[in-house]
């Protein structure tokens, strides 16, 4: 295998998928390299799916290999500009409406369900737009094509086969260690097996696993970034009854709302519907809280979990976004020895831990069944306490049941996409050649416009090559 490439893609996410695609769809010339941290896509098996018990494989393989976080997501695609990242900042909206449009239609090429919630049900949704303004909530539409955990493994699994059929090289199992650059300009990467590989073209797609890694980078090669937003808070879970009229008719009701108290943003996130809550462990050990849902019935539950995020944004001299909200993760992991922590919403309004003794008579059953039941008043700060509750109180209005004694409150979920690389619109950054996508730089916050994401930044570099 030469060391030689005209690009180089550092991440195997929905963002570095999408381009490697587009970039050998219209030049099936260019030699394109995938480096990639984790498994291939067939190679990822999460033992816990089985056991019930992490084994701590490394690297995790909900988080990496093939297709990211994603190929184990719940796998909802929006498809609004309006939801899910920074494109139509970037790009304009038109521009980031039609980059959607040609990722869907990817999408629905590699077998995603041509059903779309969210289109046909405008006297249902005049009502919930209702109840959320008497309740001060903003209820962001946004039309879902949910591909579901399962078959979204099917769907990334046959672009995974397409790419290599295409000629995409991609190296499996390959940490890179440093991005070289001279003279302002970058010239390759080196890999932490010492293995160096050249290209005038590089991208970051690293995601938000490797969000991290990527500010460390910038850091030291002095690529200019911004303080970008926190995004912490808990994922919660309820019985399917309490949110069926949102989930029938918007499947992912998207609700935004600014707290009476402190005006913090408070927003529902990836909402999962007859899902499971599920955790996530990054490559330090960190164990944070998420959710996933399946397509077939005989995988369904009945419970529906979502996330409820508060966004902080911060002013100097604060610049490590990323590291606070991993503090607080880490609290939370030392109090449940490296386990997810539950408190019922009643115990939470009362200041009280949660006992097994209470949670075993809860009509609610957790559907994450090593969950620790604990007090989150010692993970998170006061501020971020009253967010939450006066958040749910403001949902319960929307869908009375939310607020109950007997929600279960999972914590701690964070978003590692705080890392703000300063882009220019053919997403380059301050270094000449070295380009910056989706989540891990802070240019999306989903599935569906970090695929988009990567058309458009092949397009750039197509542009550039023909120059």
């Amino acid at each position: 295998m030469s060391n030689n490439y005209d690009v180089i893609i550092i991440g195997a996410g929905p963002s570095g998928i999408f381009c490697a695609y587009e970039l050998k769809e219209k030049r099936p010339d260019l030699k394109v390299l995938m480096i990639e941290k984790g498994r291939s896509i067939e190679k990822r098996q999460c033992p816990k799916r089985k056991t019930k018990v992490c084994v701590g494989c490394q690297p995790c393989s909900i988080t990496t290999g093939f297709a990211g976080a994603g190929a184990f997501s719940d796998g909802k695609l929006s498809l609004s500009p309006d939801v899910g990242g920074n494109l139509p900042e970037i790009l304009g909206y038109e521009e980031a409406l039609s980059l959607i449009k040609e990722s869907d239609d990817i999408y629905l090429k590699f077998g995603a369900d041509t059903n779309v919630y969210g289109v046909d049900k405008e006297k249902e949704i005049r009502e919930i737009r209702r109840k959320a303004i008497n309740a001060n909530l903003k209820l962001i539409e946004c039309p879902i094509r949910h591909l579901g955990t399962e078959e979204g493994y099917k769907i990334y699994a046959r672009l995974q086969k397409h790419l290599l059929d295409l000629g995409v090289e991609i190296l499996f199992n390959t940490m890179v260690a440093d991005i070289l650059v001279e003279d302002n300009a970058v010239t390759g990467v080196v890999t932490e097996k010492g293995d160096t590989y050249y290209a005038k073209e590089i991208i970051s797609a690293v995601g938000r696993e490797g969000a991290d890694w990527f500010s460390h980078i910038c850091k030291e090669k002095e690529i200019e970034t911004k303080v970008g937003t926190v995004d912490i808070g808990v994922r919660v879970e309820v019985r399917d009854e309490v949110m069926d009229f949102l989930n029938t008719n918007l499947y992912e009701a998207k609700l935004v709302y600014h707290t009476p108290t402190f005006d913090d943003k408070v927003r529902t996130f990836c909402t999962n519907p007859s899902g499971e809550v599920a955790t996530e462990y990054y490559d330090d050990g960190l164990a944070v809280v998420n959710g996933h849902a399946y397509k077939s019935k005989d995988m369904k539950t009945n419970n529906t979990n979502f996330a409820l995020l508060v966004s902080k944004n911060f002013t100097k001299p604060f610049k490590t976004p990323i590291e606070y909200g991993k503090q607080i993760a880490q609290l939370s992991n030392m109090l449940c020895d490296g386990k997810i922590l539950v408190q019922t919403f009643g115990d939470f309004k009362r200041g009280r831990r949660t006992t097994e003794e209470r949670l075993a008579r809860n009509n609610l059953i957790p559907t994450l069944k090593d969950a620790v039941p604990g007090d989150l008043s010692l993970v998170f700060p006061h501020r971020i306490m009253v967010d939450i509750e006066e958040m749910l109180e403001a949902l319960d209005k929307v869908t009375p049941g939310i607020a109950s004694d007997e929600t279960l409150l999972y914590g701690v979920e964070v978003k590692f996409y705080s890392n703000k690389v300063v882009v220019s619109k053919d997403f380059e950054t301050s270094i000449k050649g070295l380009r910056a996508i989706g989540d891990g730089a802070s240019v999306t916050r989903g599935l569906q416009q970090a695929s988009a994401n990567g058309i458009s930044v092949a397009r750039s570099i197509l542009k550039s090559l023909e120059a």
